[in-house]
């Protein structure tokens, strides 16, 4: 089945498909007829259902309190996580307590993530497939602010540093992971991440390509934030933008990078080592995530003296047969270099297994932690980006 997936995704990621069939395996090859006729089958299904939304033949439930959606068009690598991270944070600082829904796909790994990293703020997090019966059980165990808007609004607009002196137990604010595609629960902000470096793949939709919808549905959206923008050439950011202009004329778009702050050691999770750790040293990035691409390349950027990568299916559980396959790497590093190398892994894939990783002893496993930051272009910047979030609210609220 992983190889499979990989099989996919090679052929999701060849842009444009119509004139690199050549660079494609016979494997691949074979697939096409297959993905071809399951996409037309999603893109049936998919209209079938917008429609129906649109006419509001499906009902769309409404929540007591904001509800901000972070979501994409393609799958995975769009930097959902640390945006839902971002915007519980900034509600959390300004005393509104946010709930985080999240669908809590293949074991949850990414609310894992949120639960150790939000650890200590008012921020809740709740899991599973019906999203509006686990925002009625939060709301029921903790209750919910006042779903005024000059309440929520002017809390939202508190110095940061007074959020803890507030009253934040109280669910003020509920957040989407992943909620673009989770139509059945109203939004009052749809944030749409982009991957620059890899926007729209074979601009196919599922399974044939990355795209679950087509492009058009950035109309629905009300920011765009296009994700690992440091990585991006100028003229392919101006051409990311170009092309959602034309879809969206008046849609703001901001531009977004992950940011190394420092390392973990397994093993020894409470201690902090200086990302740049890894100067020196052969690193070998693991990871399942995905877009593994930004992470190898933040690896390099740190001044790893050389950085091999093994790339697993997106929510990949590891197991044995993985970790010797890593093992047989790590000992070719080591034979070629003479030098023992190092494991670097995201805090994804470290939350969602950390024992199994413990087996690749007496070799390091390093985590790699980063932050979302907002990059200043064309006058965009984080604080515009919160003034924008703020107007939007107070205009729909």
């Amino acid at each position: 089945m992983e190889k499979l997936r990989r099989v996919v995704n090679k052929i999701a990621y060849t842009a444009p498909l119509s004139r690199n069939l050549s660079k494609l395996s016979p494997l691949q090859c074979s697939l096409l007829p297959l993905l071809f006729l399951s996409s037309s089958f999603y893109t049936i299904a998919l209209s079938l259902r917008n429609l129906l939304y649109r006419h509001r033949l499906f009902h769309q439930h409404r929540l007591p309190v904001p509800v901000i959606s972070v979501g994409n068009v393609t799958w995975g690598g769009n930097g959902k996580t640390p945006m839902v991270e971002f915007m519980a944070l900034w509600m959390a600082n300004s005393g509104i307590s946010p709930l985080i829904l999240s669908r809590g796909y293949a074991g949850g790994d990414e609310a894992k993530m949120l639960q150790r990293r939000l650890v200590g703020r008012s921020a809740k997090i709740g899991m599973g497939a019906n999203r509006a019966a686990t925002a009625a059980h939060f709301f029921e165990r903790y209750g919910y602010m006042d779903p005024g808007p000059a309440t929520f609004l002017k809390r939202l607009c508190v110095d940061q540093t007074m959020g803890s002196h507030l009253d934040s137990d109280k669910i003020g604010v509920v957040i989407l992971d992943d909620g673009m595609q989770h139509r059945s629960l109203w939004r009052d902000l749809e944030i749409v991440m982009v991957n620059g470096l890899m926007p729209w793949g074979n601009c196919h939709l599922l399974p044939l390509g990355p795209l679950r919808e087509r492009l058009t549905a950035l109309r629905r959206a009300d920011v765009v934030i296009v994700h690992h923008a440091d990585l991006v050439l100028e003229q392919n950011l101006k051409d990311v933008e170009l092309m959602m202009r034309e879809i969206k004329e008046s849609l703001p778009i901001f531009f977004t990078k992950m940011a190394p702050s420092h390392f973990l050691e397994m093993g020894n999770i409470d201690s902090k080592m200086p990302s740049r750790s890894v100067c020196d040293k052969v690193v070998l990035c693991v990871s399942a995530i995905g877009f593994a691409n930004a992470f190898v390349q933040a690896i390099e950027r740190l001044g790893a003296l050389y950085v091999d990568r093994l790339d697993f299916s997106d929510h990949h559980l590891f197991q044995a047969k993985d970790v010797e396959v890593i093992r047989m790497r790590l000992g070719e590093l080591q034979d070629k270099f003479g030098l023992k190398p190092v494991v670097a892994v995201t805090e994804k894939d470290y939350d969602r297994d950390p024992e199994i990783l413990k087996n690749l002893d007496p070799f390091q496993v390093w985590i790699l932690c980063s932050n979302l930051q907002f990059i200043t272009r064309d006058g965009c910047s984080e604080d515009g980006f919160k003034k924008l979030v703020k107007q939007i609210l107070e205009a729909k609220l």
